[in-house]
């Protein structure tokens, strides 16, 4: 299992950003997917989350201006940035909870590699 992140780029402030994130090779099915970031100097913070039902939450600091969303049938999590900030300049990161095959319960959490997203002031 891969997830591949993609979408990072540099911006103005004030400008949008979208990352995708797919997921690929065995799957049976997908529970949450997540989108992270760290900053340099910084812990990783959770940005937002989805649900496999769409249900949303996110960080205080980009409520109003990101969106998570997910498109099931093609094992895709997007962050759609708008509004962005210079203090949003962070990798991202995705990750999903996911449950490689049929004949077993278990379900494991996967990382995708980061993507760089810069907003300049």
């Amino acid at each position: 299992v891969q997830l591949q992140a993609s979408g990072g780029g540099l911006v103005q402030a004030g400008g949008s950003l979208r990352l995708s994130c797919a997921a690929s090779g065995s799957i049976f099915s997908i529970n949450a997917m997540r989108w992270y970031r760290q900053a340099p100097g910084k812990q990783r913070e959770l940005v937002a989350a989805i649900s496999s039902g769409g249900s949303t939450n996110y960080l205080d600091s980009v409520k109003g201006r990101f969106t998570i969303s997910r498109d099931n049938a093609k094992n895709t999590v997007y962050l759609q940035m708008n509004s962005l900030k210079p203090e949003d300049t962070a990798v991202y990161y995705c990750n999903a909870d996911l449950r490689p095959e049929r004949s077993s319960p278990l379900i494991y959490t996967y990382w995708g590699q980061g993507t760089q997203v810069t907003v300049s002031s």
